[in-house]
């Protein structure tokens, strides 16, 4: 059965670190939930109540917009293989954007991607584990390289002018903060 915890447990760290997949949620106060999964080594734990993940440029940019309105989200880790288990963090999240004065010591805890567009701090109030008895397992996973390859035949100028295009404001029509002199 499933437990819940106020930090992040030592044990469920080191389960949070050997992920190869998670899953970010959020949701407006009035409007559509979004579930997004994120890949790459793009999430690091800062402590035992803090996660920060790095956001790379893609076709919408809802998460933005529901942080922005009310900091409200939920990451979900997945036991593929090895003992069952589903992991969640709650919590209030904040947007960091290369203008914040937290950006460059932030940004020091990952490596360098194309496309970088922001970061995601989780500041984390629950913690709680479920049985994932009926996850499947699935075999070794390997990263996919095509948004790194999009990124990268873009350039810097083609990402600015796709966020423009495609992130400024989210489907429920809430902006994403986002302006391309923040980059």
């Amino acid at each position: 059965m499933g437990l819940v915890w106020k930090t992040i447990p030592e044990e469920m760290q080191e389960f949070i670190r050997l992920q190869k997949v998670f899953f970010v949620a959020s949701a407006p106060l009035d409007g559509r939930v979004n579930v997004s999964p994120k890949g790459l080594d793009t999430l690091k734990i800062i402590d035992e109540r803090t996660v920060a993940y790095l956001d790379l440029t893609g076709s919408g940019n809802e998460t933005a917009a529901h942080v922005l309105e009310n900091g409200r989200m939920t990451m979900m880790f997945l036991a593929f293989s090895g003992d069952a288990l589903i992991l969640r963090l709650y919590g209030q999240a904040e947007l960091i954007r290369p203008d914040h004065n937290e950006w460059h010591v932030l940004l020091s805890h990952f490596g360098q991607f194309p496309g970088i567009r922001q970061i995601f701090r989780l500041s984390v109030d629950r913690v709680s584990s479920s049985c994932g008895w009926s996850v499947p397992i699935f075999g070794e996973a390997t990263q996919r390289d095509e948004l790194t390859n999009w990124s990268t035949e873009l350039g810097e100028s083609g990402l600015a002018a796709f966020r423009d295009d495609k992130n400024v404001v989210s489907i429920d029509g809430l902006t994403t903060g986002y302006a391309s002199d923040d980059f």
